[in-house]
């Protein structure tokens, strides 16, 4: 898309996403004209640890939108991708191996289509401060959530590896001396039944603990129609979740933190279908894949499911998915001085899964790949934190190995014959690390860090023909250099100029091996800069807003492109350079004492540099991202309080790979969501209850689409509207 096509697409958006800055801006208009109006509430200045230093979110000098736990649980948002509607430029999908329960964040055009062992996510997301290596299972509950912070652009220095596109921190809610209990239940249509409870205590003067735990389930879009004995239908989803945290005091100046978690998931395989006859040269259409005399003939769009939603498989293995992660982590945190701190952070994960799909969508025994999966990580830091003098730092040591392995094997089958893919790779990555602030006056205050790392990866496949074995390292040091100004008004400006690293990666389906005995290497390492400049604070008591500019630079950025070869379905790296600019705006109005608006916006061109005369795009990346959510509360003449919510969310087109060839028909066309939420407190009690809507209008959207050359997957959204009715009670 050139940049002419996109601002021409920008001057044609509707004019529900034409207001939302405009409805921010009458904020303003109706302050100034309403001078009685100096009793409404202050709008809250979230504080936030994006820098691993407490700091008002104004006054990082970072693109960051902070979500506080419990507006997303009057929101009725409980996964991580849904929080990925309302964040300017950021888009969440999931769709890895037909899996329900997987999150594929995009920021600024970065992010990762699979989710095999030997690739990494562009995107880091963070628990309490510990990495999640894996996708597939990560999209995180959010129940017990303090707070999530989405940090965008490159976060190098302190976040390190895997962050070149900006990173997710999820910060639970740590245990204290109150006595809380938390209880909420949920019921709808789509076969909803969900609750949580949420329990805290303190036990003594020095020790604390809270749990939590919950069941979710949802019903499916479609049927088996095939299979009728399928466990579960298109798209359903069972999990239960459980996390419990201790604390423990030791002295004033030394506690322990001991944390636990643990999820376990299945359902049924995530909807999706194949487009045939769009492909009349493909082996499908014609047959020619399949030899002589061939198994089925050629096959044709009616062969598979006339409905999206349902599934026309033949092979019982891919019709159920399942996931199970669980994690322990200590930390510890020592006042060493007034002014010297250290923290201590030791974690040991494990994840494991069961997926996969059958690319060809028919009762025949074609195409189709159940697949397993699993991922142990352990990771330790040390961080050095204070004030010498005037300066202020963050420091510390990294250090973090995974070992994991992918097998689809034995009921696996590639063009009716027997297939073979059998990954597994060790990581291990060091790093060193400091940030310093400096308060030049009051008002200017400038930062700076430097991070060393290295990467080790030691790589094994085997695709039918013999175990190939490979290694490589990397080595990089990133960099960011900040500077923010506080002006009379209070508002914040600031400038920021920030680097970020990722290893390189081995091929994900190297079935390459069959022609190129020497095709199992990984890429460079990439590289991005990132250039920024912001403006973010209250304007008023009733407003406040942030905007930010950026352009960043990718090098040897590898997209991940699939095709089916002789020997099997194949995906390689195609490594590009790419640049990312744009403009991204947040902001909250209060427009009367019981009326407010959030709004969000983001644009974004992205160019990508030409391959062999064809210019690619960044996959999964939508130029225009926008939200708006306006809420009201009415307060009744007995002190009971009604409020009410509609969020709007937009994600303007995208391509479901590195291709706008319209010929290939991986266009992802663009949608807008809406929810609701009706929410009634009675005075002086200690419950709610909630009516809530999710997608009213029923928005059937693509989350990703993948032309193999032979046939076109277009993987569905497991979104669909529902309605119900949640209770909560806090006691």
């Amino acid at each position: 898309m050139t940049t002419s096509n996109s601002f021409l697409r920008f001057s044609k958006l509707n004019s529900i996403t034409l207001s939302l800055i405009a409805a921010s801006s009458f904020a303003t208009v109706a302050n100034e004209a309403n001078e009685t109006q100096t009793a409404k509430k202050d709008i809250e200045a979230i504080t936030v640890t994006a820098t691993k230093r407490s700091q008002v979110i104004y006054e990082v000098p970072i693109a960051m939108s902070a979500f506080s736990g419990d507006k997303l649980a009057e929101q009725g948002i409980s996964e991580i991708t849904d929080v990925g509607k309302f964040v300017p430029n950021l888009n969440i999908t999931g769709f890895s191996a037909g899996h329900n329960s997987s999150a594929n964040p995009f920021i600024r055009g970065i992010g990762l289509q699979d989710h095999l062992i030997t690739t990494d996510p562009g995107v880091s997301v963070y628990v309490d401060g510990v990495y999640l290596g894996r996708q597939v299972g990560q999209n995180w509950n959010l129940a017990n959530i303090e707070r999530i912070e989405v940090l965008r652009g490159p976060q190098g220095t302190l976040y390190g590896r895997n962050s070149i596109g900006g990173a997710i921190n999820i910060i639970t809610k740590q245990a204290n001396s109150e006595s809380v209990t938390k209880l909420s239940a949920e019921v709808g249509t789509r076969e909803r039944v969900k609750g949580d409870v949420f329990i805290n205590r303190g036990l003594t003067d020095n020790l604390a603990f809270n749990f939590n735990a919950g069941y979710n389930q949802r019903g499916g879009l479609g049927e088996f129609i095939n299979l009728p004995e399928a466990k579960y239908d298109v798209g359903e989803n069972r999990e239960f979740h459980g996390r419990v945290s201790v604390k423990y005091d030791a002295t004033d100046d030394l506690s322990f933190v001991v944390t636990a978690d643990a999820n376990d998931a299945e359902g049924g395989l995530r909807p999706y279908t194949t487009l045939i006859d769009e492909m009349p040269n493909g082996a499908y259409y014609t047959g020619m894949r399949f030899g002589s005399p061939t198994p089925t003939g050629p096959l044709r769009n009616s062969d598979v499911a006339a409905d999206p939603y349902d599934n026309a498989t033949g092979s019982i293995e891919v019709t159920e998915v399942t996931n199970k992660a669980n994690g322990v982590s200590l930390t510890t945190n020592y006042d060493i001085s007034n002014d010297l701190g250290a923290k201590f952070i030791l974690s040991k994960r494990s994840s494991e899964y069961k997926a996969g799909l059958d690319d060809d969508s028919t009762i025949y025994a074609l195409d189709h790949y159940p697949e397993r999966g699993e991922a142990d990580q352990t990771s330790v830091e040390l961080q050095l934190n204070g004030y010498l003098g005037q300066f202020d730092f963050v420091s510390g040591l990294y250090w973090f190995e995974e070992e994991g392995s992918n097998r689809q094997g034995a009921d696996s089958r590639f063009n009716g014959g027997a297939n073979l893919l059998e990954l597994d790779q060790t990581t291990t990555s060091k790093a060193v690390f400091v940030n310093v602030g400096y308060d030049m006056t009051d008002d200017l205050r400038v930062s700076g860090g430097l991070r060393y790392t290295q990467d080790e990866k030691e790589a094994t496949a085997n695709v039918g023909i013999g175990p190939t074995y490979a290694e490589d390292d990397w080595s990089q040091v990133s960099y960011d250099l900040s500077a923010n100004y506080t002006l009379e008004n209070g508002l914040n400006v600031y400038g920021s100029i920030q680097s970020g690293y990722q290893g390189g990666q081995f091929p994900a389906r190297p079935y390459c091996l069959f022609g190129d005995a020497s095709c199992f290497v990984a890429t460079d390492n990439i590289t991005a800069v990132n250039y920024e400049v912001g403006l973010k604070g209250q304007v008023t008591s009733n407003f406040s807003m942030s905007v930010a500019l950026f352009n960043t630079n990718y090098d040897d950025l590898p997209y991940q492109v699939s095709t089916t070869s002789e020997g099997g379905f194949d995906t390689r790296n195609l490594v590009v350079s790419q640049t990312s600019r744009g403009i991204e705006w947040e902001g909250t109005a209060y427009i009367t004492d019981n009326f407010s608006v959030h709004t969000s916006l983001g644009y974004m061109d992205v160019d990508v540099d030409e391959q062999d005369g064809v210019k690619p795009v960044a996959p999964l990346t939508p130029d225009l991202t926008a939200s708006i959510s306006p809420s009201y509360e009415f307060a009744l003449s007995d002190g009971s309080i009604i409020n009410t919510r509609i969020d709007y969310s937009y994600r303007s087109d995208m391509y479901g790979e590195p291709s706008s060839d319209p010929n290939r028909l991986t266009e992802v066309e663009a949608r807008s969501l809406v929810n609701f939420t009706v929410g009634y407190s009675p005075a002086n009690a200690n419950w709610r209850v909630d009516l809530y809507g999710r997608n009213i209008f029923d928005e059937r959207y693509d989350d990703a689409r993948l032309n193999t050359g032979d046939y076109v997957l277009v993987i569905k959204s497991n979104d669909a509207s529902e309605f119900g009715v949640r209770y909560s009670m806090t006691f």
